[in-house]
């Protein structure tokens, strides 16, 4: 009798292991709608009202509906919230309250791209160890998705599977990068697949608000004046390599001017006629923050050799990359000189900035 019941369940056992191997492999759900995407979005009223307002407003249907994509879909709580704390601040400012249907088209549009990606990418395309970049469909800004295992019952990746959906504010460092996660996963429509982002997701991730109080500086002397541009010390690769001195006076924070820092260095303007100048403006390059200038002063001179300090700052901190931020002083000299002398960078021995300019603001009497 005994060995006909070890006989028994060693046949159990062998029938078990031949049917799934000896382990049981999970395998990622991929609900199916048939239609579009855009389609599948529309489906669901109360939950993605809002990101079809904002579709619409921007004119993405079409590609939500024949073009082969993935989309990171917000919901109607992640514009809420945007909105919320968009409008908070616009109050204590005095300002009027904005809603989805009257924001500003151009911040609209780029902030909403970000969340459709060219290409399919399902949750098992992401299992990379670093995760992989993927794209925007409209502009090709590049994002990042890396398909993780959440906790559950104790046990690490016990959970379901979540996505780690990442704007990389188009730096290679994680420290700067703004994350997310899904919700769900896999949604599998006609021309691609929708995640559904979690609910505490603030739709723009730190920039909604941001775009939409941003105030312009005043107007650019070095190019509403023009002169000539000097720096105290060059890139060891010239005038000419791709971070040069030159690259911090263009206007573009897309470019900057790097080198190993010596302590102290000045960037200079020659006006081409003498200009009153009364705010200035420096904004953060696209990478390490220990490259930021902390501490500095600017100065006006007549003739390039006696110079009026007119500002001076110190421990000051930008928190984002390709951070503008306007300084105001007072002054109703005209000079034809204008120096920012940098004393300080945050650590480290590398300095970069991706802009500086020299403003005239008109005072109201």
């Amino acid at each position: 009798m005994k060995l006909r019941i070890i006989f028994i369940l060693c046949c159990f056992l062998a029938l078990s292991c031949s049917k799934d191997g000896g382990y049981y492999k999970h395998e990622l759900d991929k609900p199916r709608f048939d239609g579009s995407v855009y389609a599948y979005l529309k489906s669901k009223p109360g939950v993605y009202d809002s990101l079809i307002k904002v579709i619409d407003r921007v004119g993405l249907e079409g590609i939500m509906s024949d073009s082969n994509i993935t989309v990171f879909a917000p919901t109607n709580e992640s514009f809420r919230l945007a909105i919320e704390n968009l409008n908070n601040i616009r109050r204590r400012a005095g300002q009027a309250t904005e809603f989805l249907a009257n924001v500003e088209y151009e911040h609209l549009d780029t902030m909403m791209s970000q969340y459709i990606i060219r290409g399919r990418y399902a949750g098992d395309s992401l299992t990379n160890q670093d995760g992989s970049f993927i794209y925007d469909f409209r502009h090709g800004y590049r994002m990042h998705g890396k398909l993780t295992q959440s906790y559950s019952s104790g046990y690490i990746g016990g959970g379901p599977s979540v996505i780690e959906f990442s704007d990389t504010k188009n730096s290679p460092f994680l420290r700067n990068w703004v994350t997310t996660s899904t919700a769900s996963i896999n949604i599998e429509a006609d021309n691609g697949i929708v995640h559904v982002l979690a609910p505490d997701h603030v739709f723009g991730f730190n920039d909604f608000v941001k775009r939409l109080t941003f105030i312009p500086p005043p107007p650019n002397l070095f190019f509403t004046v023009g002169g000539t541009f000097t720096a105290s010390h060059e890139h060891s690769g010239g005038p000419n390599a791709v971070e040069a001195s030159k690259y911090v006076f263009d206007g573009n924070p897309q470019t900057k001017f790097l080198l190993g820092f010596p302590n102290s260095l000045w960037l200079q303007a020659e006006l081409n006629e003498p200009s009153v100048a009364n705010a200035y403006t420096l904004t953060s390059a696209n990478d390490a923050q220990e490259r930021d200038p902390i501490d500095w002063r600017l100065e006006g001179s007549h003739d390039g050799t006696n110079w009026t300090q007119l500002d001076s700052r110190s421990s000051e901190e930008f928190v984002d990359r390709f951070m503008q931020r306007v300084f105001r002083f007072r002054n109703t000299t005209a000079y034809t000189f204008y120096r920012l002398t940098i004393t300080r960078i945050r650590s480290g021995s590398t300095f970069q900035l991706a802009d500086w300019s020299v403003n005239y603001e008109e005072l109201e009497r």
